[in-house]
């Protein structure tokens, strides 16, 4: 029995990844927070497609105002996620499926995801996780302190 489920378990591991939701990702080739950003990402069970072209054109083209702005623009099941927002809020996100753009961390606030790296020595800002809507306005999804 312990032989048959060491060998269906890479197989459940594997069938679980290729279910995981997709992040599609742009940013700069040489963004060291965007990367680990991504791996934040991974390591909370997001497949992840990084396009090294820039963000611009992604978040001039999911509509995301450039108030809203960070290092790297995302998309997952339709919704734009803008900058260093934790998976948990995406998580949430997906299971609430408001009707809204997305989810924003504006700039790069240090102690977010991808921005908690040891060279912050534990630094923690406060931000805010926002939640887009159509109309051009915002609202507090989540705040951390």
């Amino acid at each position: 029995m312990l032989g048959v489920l060491a060998a269906v378990q890479p197989r459940l591991a594997s069938a679980q990844f290729a279910q995981a939701p997709l992040v599609e990702v742009w940013k700069s080739p040489t963004c060291g927070c965007c990367k680990d950003w991504i791996a934040h990402m991974q390591a909370s069970g997001f497949r992840v497609k990084a396009n090294d072209t820039g963000n611009t054109a992604a978040r001039a083209r999911l509509k995301i105002a450039e108030r809203f702005g960070s290092c790297h623009t995302a998309v997952v099941d339709g919704y734009a996620i803008e900058g260093h927002v934790p998976a948990s809020e995406i998580r949430r996100l997906l299971k609430e499926r408001p009707a809204a753009i997305g989810l924003a961390v504006p700039g790069m606030p240090i102690g977010s995801p991808g921005m908690d790296g040891p060279e912050y020595r534990g630094r923690k800002d406060a931000y805010d996780v926002l939640l887009l809507r159509a109309d051009g306005a915002a609202s507090v999804y989540r705040r951390y302190a």
